[in-house]
């Protein structure tokens, strides 16, 4: 019996999950063939310059410094928030008071102890892995802030080149950690139906959509920079 309404569960949330990592699989397709088209290929695109003009010139150490603390913060930030959401869903799995008593009045989707503490232990992994990625984001973050601030010389390795690659992945972990977090949130109604993690599911990749890919009439103006 309990198994039988298990179904809407079992649909709804991976169907919801299925929308985001296709929709997450085509962004990283465009990032890679069309990055001018997304913000985040322009994201990538300015870093890169930036960080030559940071190596350029001697005077910018300061505001290279400066910039990518603030980039360390912020995803500190995250992590922070994320660890401590871990402690909040950890501390409610192991409580001896019974979670299931308050969503017994959920109109759809399976109630049982099971179900409930499969809720919570899911949206507890997504939290945890967005500060895993958070962490390791600042772990290279830290090192390009280290990096960028080395003399030019002939015989030093710390190129631009492989500063930006660096600074690259830090903030590719950091985005990775965000949308991670965000997933984890569109989870978190879960608790009280499957029904509202996928419209919740389908909210969040429709806002991610419009943040991710540049309008038509800048696009534009980006491709004309570009060339």
């Amino acid at each position: 019996m309990e198994w039988r309404k298990c179904y809407l569960d079992v649909i709804l949330v991976l169907l919801g999950l299925f929308f985001s990592m296709v929709y997450h699989a085509w962004l990283w397709h465009k990032v890679k063939n069309q990055p001018l088209s997304t913000t985040i290929g322009i994201d990538v695109t300015v870093r890169r310059f930036w960080v030559f003009a940071m190596m350029d010139n001697d005077k910018k150490n300061i505001v290279a410094v400066q910039t990518l603390r603030n980039a360390i913060t912020r995803s500190t930030q995250m992590a922070t928030i994320s660890i401590l959401l871990c402690s909040g869903l950890a501390t409610v799995i192991s409580s001896t008071y019974s979670i299931k008593k308050p969503l017994n009045d959920t109109i759809f989707g399976a109630h049982g102890e099971f179900m409930v503490a499969l809720k919570y232990v899911t949206i507890l992994l997504f939290f945890l892995f967005s500060f895993l990625f958070h962490s390791i984001s600042i772990i290279f973050v830290d090192q390009a802030n280290f990096l960028i601030n080395t003399p030019q010389d002939p015989k030093n390795v710390a190129t631009p080149d492989y500063v930006s690659k660096v600074l690259e992945k830090g903030s590719m972990l950091n985005t990775v950690g965000n949308r991670l977090f965000y997933t984890a949130l569109s989870l978190l109604p879960w608790i009280f139906g499957p029904v509202l993690v996928f419209l919740c599911s389908i909210t969040l990749v429709s806002l991610l959509y419009n943040l991710d890919f540049v309008p038509p009439t800048r696009k534009g103006k980006v491709n004309e920079i570009g060339n």
